[in-house]
C-alpha cells in the first residue's frame, strides 16, 4: 500500500527559512550599510522558488565587463553596474564625468524620482574604477603588479609588500600633486580676470618700482650735493687757510723789514758817532 503524504515534508523547513530571511531583512533595514541587500533578496527570492531570481536580482558576481557608455545607460535606468581590474579606468572615469556635465542629461535626470538613488550609484562607480586605477598608478611606480586584490597574503608577505608600496605611494603623489599645480596655472593664466589682476600687478609693481627709483635719485642728488657742499667748505677752508698763510708770510716778511731798517739806523748812528770822535782826535793831534 502506498502512503501518500497530505503535505509537503519540506513545508516546515521552508517557512522557518523565510522567517529567518524576514528577520534578516528586518535587520538590514536598520543598517542597511552592514548587509548585502541584493545577496539577501536573491537568496529569498530562490527559496521561495522564484523563476529567474538572477536576473530579477542580479548580483555582481553575475556581471559581465561592459564599455562606459553601456554602464551610464545602466546607471540611468537604475541597473547595477561593476568596474573590472583589467578595465582601462582612466577612459570610463572620464566618460562618467562627461555625462555628469552634461547639462542636457543631468536636466532631465534630475527631474526623476530615481535621480538621487542613480547620482549616489554614479559617484559609488567611479570611485571604484578610481581606486582600480590608483592601484595600477602604484603598480606603474613600482614596476611590477601587485598580487590581486582578493588574495590571502602571509603575514611577512604583506609586511614587504607594504614596505615596498609606500615609497612608491608618496612619489605618486608628488606627481599627481606637480600635475595638478600646472594645471592650475595653466587654468590662471587663461583666465581673462586672472589675466586682468595679474596686469593690474604688473602695473602696481611697476608704479612702485617707479617710485623707488626715483627716490633713489632723489637720494643719489642728495647726497651729490651733500658731497658738493662738503668739497666747496673744504675748498673754502683751504683758501682761508691759504689767505691766512699768505697773511703771517707779509706779517713776517713786514716786521723783518722793519727790524732790518731799525738796524740800519743803528749801524749810522754809530758810524756818525764814530765820525765825529775821529775828528775830534784829529784835531787835538793837530793843536799839538
Amino acid at each position: 500500500v502506498d502512503i501518500i503524504p497530505v503535505s509537503d515534508p519540506n513545508a516546515g523547513t521552508m517557512a522557518q527559512r523565510i522567517m529567518q530571511y524576514q528577520a534578516a531583512l528586518q535587520l538590514a533595514q536598520q543598517s542597511p550599510d552592514m548587509y548585502d541587500l541584493p545577496l539577501l533578496h536573491r537568496q529569498m527570492l530562490e527559496i521561495l522558488n522564484i523563476r529567474d531570481a538572477d536576473k530579477i536580482v542580479p548580483l555582481e558576481g553575475d556581471m559581465q565587463p561592459t564599455d562606459p557608455v553601456s554602464e551610464n545607460m545602466n546607471i540611468i535606468n537604475s541597473e547595477p553596474v561593476k568596474a573590472f581590474i583589467y578595465q582601462d579606468h582612466e577612459a570610463h572615469i572620464t566618460a562618467h564625468k562627461a555625462m555628469i556635465e552634461d547639462p542636457k542629461i543631468m536636466e532631465i535626470m534630475s527631474k526623476s524620482p530615481n535621480a538621487q538613488k542613480a547620482g549616489a550609484a554614479l559617484a559609488a562607480h567611479i570611485q571604484e574604477h578610481l581606486a582600480f586605477q590608483y592601484r595600477m598608478e602604484i603598480e606603474k611606480q613600482l614596476g611590477v603588479e601587485l598580487p590581486p586584490p582578493d588574495t590571502a597574503l602571509p603575514e611577512d608577505i604583506e609586511f614587504r609588500i607594504s614596505r615596498l608600496v609606500a615609497p612608491a605611494a608618496e612619489q605618486l603623489t608628488g606627481k599627481n600633486q606637480q600635475e595638478a599645480q600646472a594645471k592650475q596655472a595653466q587654468q590662471q593664466a587663461q583666465d581673462p580676470i586672472v589675466q586682468m589682476q595679474q596686469k593690474e600687478l604688473q602695473i602696481k609693481e611697476m608704479q612702485a618700482q617707479t617710485k623707488a627709483q626715483a627716490e633713489m635719485a632723489k637720494i643719489q642728488l642728495d647726497m651729490q650735493k651733500a658731497a658738493s657742499n662738503s668739497q666747496l667748505q673744504r675748498d673754502r677752508l683751504e683758501q682761508d687757510a691759504r689767505l691766512a698763510q699768505a697773511k703771517l708770510a707779509a706779517s713776517i716778511a713786514e716786521n723783518n723789514s722793519k727790524e732790518e731798517l731799525e738796524d740800519r739806523k743803528i749801524v749810522s748812528k754809530e758810524q756818525l758817532e764814530g765820525f765825529k770822535i775821529g775828528r775830534e782826535i784829529a784835531k787835538d793831534l793837530e793843536g799839538e
